[in-house]
């Protein structure tokens, strides 16, 4: 009977995992009899593999855990449910849609997914947002929109924009050596600061705050390091130091392939202030 039971097992594994690598048919063949955790990670991979595209497939392989499955590996949302509800199947696990949205690279995918069969805490990781979500709560706007994906860890901000060489701007900037505007990275610092003032972590601020009433005051401290071109994708990282109604006050750095590219030693924005402004005079008052 035992034998039996163990058989129709391995069927029902076969025919889930019939498109997925012979390697991870047996890992999880494995998996089922001796849930062990190391044979966790080559079902993960193995799943993930089934459902790309031949050129997705050649990006995956070469793929460390920083890989993002949306923004590099370029996997859909439906796609992604289907590599979740295939991977619940055949670990036997259930993954809950909220601790799903979190899940952004692969590294991710692999630490969520190997807590879940040891029974153990899931690690704390940042909340993140992608561009659809990003556009959705900021006042800037394609195409002067410099954010593509944004992850927020307390007062701290991380995100990521990669210079196409579509952007309009680069038509005239230089004739035929088109270099993306070191004013245009301060900028895009900038857009991180007013996302993480609209969604950081502090409870007075997240949610309160009009998009519309947040302005850039000033910034000190600028340095730029490198040439930017497209192809390059900018790695941004804010953090805010100091807030007090209505002004807010953060440094910034951009990097390129881990080399320093920018930084702004001090980012200020104004948040609902409203000034009046006297047009006859030619001044404001608050």
């Amino acid at each position: 009977m035992v034998e039996k039971n163990k058989l129709t097992s391995e069927q029902v594994l076969s025919e889930l995992l019939k498109r997925c690598s012979p390697d991870t048919l047996e890992a999880a063949v494995r998996f089922r009899s001796t849930k062990d955790p190391h044979l966790v990670e080559v079902i993960v991979l193995g799943i993930i593999d089934r459902h790309l595209e031949p050129d997705q497939k050649d990006i995956f392989k070469k793929a460390d855990d920083n890989l993002r499955l949306y923004e590099d590996l370029g996997v859909d949302s439906l796609t992604m449910l289907e590599i979740v509800m295939l991977v619940e199947q055949t670990l036997e696990l259930s993954i809950e849609n909220e601790e799903l949205k979190d899940l952004r690279t692969l590294g991710d995918v692999k630490q969520y997914v190997d807590a879940k069969v040891r029974g153990v805490d899931i690690p704390a990781r940042s909340i993140t947002y992608r561009i659809e979500e990003v556009a959705s709560l900021m006042p800037h706007q394609v195409p002067f929109l410099f954010l593509e994906d944004v992850a927020i860890d307390g007062n701290h901000a991380r995100g990521n924009y990669k210079i196409t060489g579509s952007e309009y701007f680069l038509e005239g900037h230089f004739k035929d050596q088109p270099v993306f505007p070191a004013s245009i990275m301060i900028e895009a610092l900038g857009q991180m600061c007013v996302f993480l003032l609209l969604q950081g972590s502090n409870p007075d601020l997240t949610n309160k705050v009009n998009p519309s009433s947040i302005f850039f005051t000033g910034c000190d401290g600028i340095k730029c390091r490198r040439v930017c071109r497209p192809g390059d994708t900018l790695a941004m990282s804010v953090k805010l130091e100091r807030i007090r109604h209505p002004l807010a006050s953060f440094s910034g750095e951009i990097t390129v392939e881990g080399e320093k590219t920018a930084h702004a030693g001090e980012i200020k924005l104004a948040f609902d202030y409203f000034p009046v402004v006297d047009v006859s005079l030619g001044n404001h008052t608050s």
